[in-house]
């Protein structure tokens, strides 16, 4: 497949737009799937405006009320769901039967459901991760996509803020999500997470889901820890988002590696945004930078005042602007 350089887009310092104001959903509920697991769905906006579904963060992450606000609730059919085992779906915690190919599944069991034909999809950090491995596998339901803090989810990249790279940035921080594990494990610190976090005693898993959180909490914004979401000081969240995470990143996202930039000519002609900070330490740019390669048509955002966190002013704006474009669709 043809690959070009990619032209980024560098975001003005001027007036910049904010979210939309705060808007409640129209309808909710669980979705079935064919196991164990109950998904928790929303609906917002305007129920025959433009489709479009939100994917969150993590994973292990869940939907929350400014996820909605990237969308003009005048004119966007909004669908938000929390994935597997995330906030209000059933069980919570759960890694059975967890997999990037079910959380796929859910997407179209969900759109199926809605009766929506094609829609947008729109996801951030893991969500962009999950955004291209379902538009990879269903080109045809995809209108568009919305992409922000690019995360392909490569050896190189976990190795990056699990093992060493982010360490430097922040050893302060490092040394806080080491303090839980042994000096002898350090040599894999997501293999001694994942034993810690599976572990039959839920004090075990306590202790190093708020070690796990933290490190990314700290590591989120350019704004510093006070930008850390307030969810991940809350045990129950904290064990999920920690656990499915772990689960996820130690099977490496049950794709090959490379997976996804070997698949992008799928996507060549679906219409997309990717929006990346300068300074985003967790998923940082060079990924972005690789898939923009592999995806010439898509938009290609830097925002220069930014980290990985999406509430950042500068990420705010892209986005709005993002998906105020992709209503011409």
């Amino acid at each position: 497949m043809e690959r070009t350089t990619p032209a980024p887009v560098v975001s003005a310092q001027g007036a910049r737009r904010g979210l939309f104001p705060e808007n409640e959903p129209f309808a909710s509920g669980w979705l079935a799937t064919e196991g164990a697991h109950e998904i928790y769905y929303e609906e917002c906006g305007r129920a025959d405006g433009k489709p479009c579904v939100i994917l969150h963060g993590g994973p292990g992450g869940a939907i929350n009320p400014t996820m909605r606000r990237f969308f003009d609730p005048s004119r966007w059919r909004m669908a938000l769901f929390d994935q597997r085992g995330c906030g209000k779906s059933r069980p919570n915690a759960s890694l059975q039967d967890n997999t990037t190919w079910a959380l796929i599944e859910d997407i179209e069991r969900l759109r199926e459901h809605l009766g929506v034909e094609k829609w947008t999809v729109f996801g951030g950090s893991w969500g962009s991760t999950l955004a291209l491995a379902y538009a990879i596998t269903h080109p045809e339901r995809v209108e568009g996509l919305i992409l922000r803090g690019v995360f392909l989810l490569t050896e190189r990249e976990l190795k990056w803020f699990y093992q060493d790279g982010a360490s430097m940035l922040f050893p302060d921080a490092w040394a806080r999500f080491c303090a839980p594990i042994p000096e002898a494990e350090r040599g894999d610190m997501m293999a001694a997470y994942h034993k810690r976090l599976t572990h039959p005693d839920r004090r075990v898993q306590a202790e190093a889901a708020a070690a796990w959180s933290q490190w990314e909490g700290d590591t989120i914004s350019i704004r510093g820890p006070e930008a850390r979401p307030s969810k991940f000081n809350e045990i129950d969240f904290a064990i999920a988002f920690a656990r499915i995470e772990c689960h996820f990143f130690v099977n490496r996202g049950f794709f090959p590696e490379g997976w996804i930039v070997d698949n992008a000519d799928k996507i060549r002609n679906i219409p997309g945004w990717i929006v990346q900070g300068r300074f985003d330490v967790v998923t940082p740019m060079d990924a972005a930078w690789r898939l923009k390669s592999a995806w010439p048509k898509a938009r290609f955002e830097v925002v220069w005042d930014a980290g990985h966190a999406s509430t950042e002013p500068g990420i705010v704006d892209a986005l709005v602007r993002a998906t105020d474009q992709a209503l011409m669709l």
